[in-house]
């Protein structure tokens, strides 16, 4: 069987980005985990694979990432597949709903490569996220190996862990990147952001992806640690997130939506035979 996909990227965090709407796509964890491989398959930091909308959406967009397990969120794999859709005629709309695995999403496509998604509000209901913890707190306390590490939680959908650090360049994201996404109060795992505040309207990012690793971006980890930050009085409402892949920008309105700004870039496009993988 072959499988045509386009390889997309947005400020480095790469994505191919299926057309299920036209072509039939097996599901299967193993075929997914293969063509994540970026020796032996494609390589990809997360897989999207458009299919046709339901109730009030015009698409749904399935999100898997590299160890096969699917995602809720992604805001920068949105923007790619609001680029996506236009690119390959399935839809000539500038703003449409998108509905992942647990919500809709609104997306704007503006003028030249830049798109703004609206990532809807951030959850902080630990049965929601889901993290272990008796009641909603700004902070908690997370002991990793007897190393005690504060860290906000919350959920743009899925969920996030952020913390605080004094030198984005210095930050233990390879030893707690994976400590902290596996650990046991974090049900579900969880998406890790080492975030460095530099002004009042700028943050330096690093975040550690539940099942990836840590990528050259994260959409929803912005946001995440967008809010984190302005919870704990750090930055204003409207800040420029800088990740080794580049900027993004994100406005929490009201403290209520999180919108989410930045470019979405097509790499190539190809056929793949599923046969060999």
């Amino acid at each position: 069987m072959m499988l045509a996909f386009t390889k997309m990227q947005s400020l480095g965090n790469d994505f191919v980005l299926i057309d299920g709407v036209r072509q039939p796509f097996p599901f299967e964890i193993d075929l997914i985990r293969n063509l994540a491989d970026r020796k032996k398959g494609i390589g990809f930091d997360q897989l999207l694979v458009a299919v046709s909308g339901e109730g009030n959406a015009d698409f749904s967009m399935r999100i898997f990432n590299r160890d096969g397990s699917e995602a809720e969120q992604c805001g920068n794999g949105a923007r790619c597949f609001a680029r996506f859709l236009r690119d390959q005629h399935l839809t000539d709309l500038d703003q449409f709903i998108v509905k992942t695995i647990n919500q809709t999403i609104g997306i704007q496509i503006n003028s030249g490569l830049e798109i703004s998604v609206d990532m809807g509000k951030p959850n902080f209901d630990p049965a929601f996220i889901p993290f272990v913890a008796s009641s909603i707190s700004r902070t908690y306390d997370l002991d990793i190996e007897g190393e005690i590490v504060e860290i906000s939680v919350l959920s743009f959908g899925n969920p996030h862990a952020v913390l605080l650090v004094n030198d984005i360049e210095a930050a233990p994201v390879e030893r707690l990147g994976p400590l902290i996404e596996s650990h046991s109060r974090f049900p579900n795992r969880t998406n890790v952001g080492f975030a460095e505040p530099v002004s009042r309207s700028r943050i330096k990012l690093r975040v550690w992806e539940r099942g990836v690793g840590e990528t050259l971006a994260c959409g929803s980890g912005a946001c995440a640690a967008v809010v984190a930050c302005h919870k704990l009085g750090k930055i204003d409402d409207e800040v420029e997130i800088e990740f080794k892949g580049g900027i993004a920008t994100a406005k929490w309105i009201d403290k209520g939506s999180v919108l989410l700004s930045g470019p979405a870039e097509t790499v190539f496009h190809g056929q793949i035979d599923l046969r060999f993988l």
